[in-house]
């Protein structure tokens, strides 16, 4: 696997049209445990660095990667922009002088996680798009370390991704507006979990694309 920053206006597209897709759902669980904001927060952060898209496309991976966070934690605001800026430069600090393949890629999701983790002061199983993001960088480390074909890694990806997502329905919330409603924020997917998976499976997509 590599990857030139030429294909970021594509990753870009493709996770706006997942979100623009899914738009009601997400916003009908935002709605019920949460501001119901996370859409139009996101969409504005999307279109800004789709207006970023060719200057990110002529920069390295560290470049492109600082550039997408200061954007997404000027445009996005709230918790969504801030924990999202926090994971692109951490990525971006892990990139630099390196190309995108992925043990490299790997290395950078992992840190890019930690960065949240500590910006959010949570961790697994507190009903946040935590609950994806790290499965999934658990899965490209394995993927990395044993040295699987894109296709496996891909895939395994998706699954673990779909997976976090599910997870949340049966979890109290423990930070945000969720965290107030106690028992009542069981039985609904956390907007954040759902967002990240719907995005990381359509870059995916366009991942698996552009290598066949």
């Amino acid at each position: 696997m590599s990857a030139s920053t030429t294909q970021i206006k594509a990753y870009i597209q493709a996770a706006d049209a997942v979100i623009r897709e899914h738009a009601e759902e997400v916003t009908e669980l935002d709605q019920a445990i949460g501001d119901g904001d996370h859409v139009a927060n996101l969409q504005r952060g999307l279109a800004a660095l789709d207006a970023l898209a060719e200057e990110l496309g002529r920069m390295d991976w560290s470049a492109a990667f600082q550039k997408i966070g200061m954007s997404l934690m000027s445009s996005v605001g709230g918790a969504s922009g801030s924990l999202y800026g926090t994971f692109f430069l951490s990525m971006s600090k892990a990139m630099r002088d390196k190309d995108m393949n992925l043990p490299n890629l790997a290395e950078a999701f992992s840190q890019g996680v930690e960065s949240v983790k500590q910006r959010g002061k949570a961790d697994l199983g507190e009903k946040t798009m935590l609950d994806v993001l790290i499965p999934v960088a658990n899965a490209l480390r394995q993927a990395a370390r044993e040295s699987w074909e894109l296709t496996q890694a891909l895939e395994t990806v998706n699954r673990v991704a779909e997976a976090g997502c599910e997870s949340t329905r049966d979890m109290i919330a423990t930070k945000g507006r969720a965290s107030f409603l106690g028992e009542r924020a069981r039985g609904h997917i956390d907007a954040g979990a759902r967002t990240s998976q719907l995005m990381i499976g359509a870059i995916g997509d366009v991942v698996a694309k552009s290598s066949q």
